[in-house]
């Protein structure tokens, strides 16, 4: 988060799906992605972010719109009867850039092949002591 020049508070940086603006905006997107208003993303990303999909996923468009639908608008949603995952809620262990991959390609990249952290402490701050460089 930043301070606007009017006071109030904007996203630099788009958490509930992280990833997205990496894969789905041109460069000269990005900012305006991370400054917009997740109640906007629909209408403003879904035919660009759609012709991602079909293009390196070989999605149709109504399939493509359905799989966008799971992370459109940029908000996290955690259903409570469900067990917290990625797209419901995200655990600190989700593998979060595989997932993206699966979706971005259709399933023909599944796995980024780094997978998660599995040195979190058992309470917050939860990350384990860094790793030497």
């Amino acid at each position: 988060m930043s301070l606007r020049q009017d006071g109030r508070l904007k996203s630099v940086d788009r958490g509930a799906h992280p990833s997205l603006t990496a894969y789905f905006n041109a460069e000269d997107v990005k900012d305006a992605y991370n400054a917009g208003e997740p109640a906007d993303d629909w209408d403003t990303y879904r035919a660009p972010w759609s012709a991602v999909l079909e293009h390196f996923g070989d999605y149709d468009r109504q399939s493509a719109e359905e799989a966008l639908r799971t992370v459109l608008p940029d908000i996290l949603r955690l259903g409570r009867s469900e067990p917290a995952a990625c797209p419901n809620g995200r655990t600190l262990t989700d593998d979060v850039t595989s997932a993206r991959l699966a979706m971005l390609t259709g399933g023909k990249i599944t796995t980024d092949h780094i997978g998660p952290h599995t040195d979190l402490l058992p309470g917050f701050p939860y990350l384990g002591t860094p790793h030497a460089g």
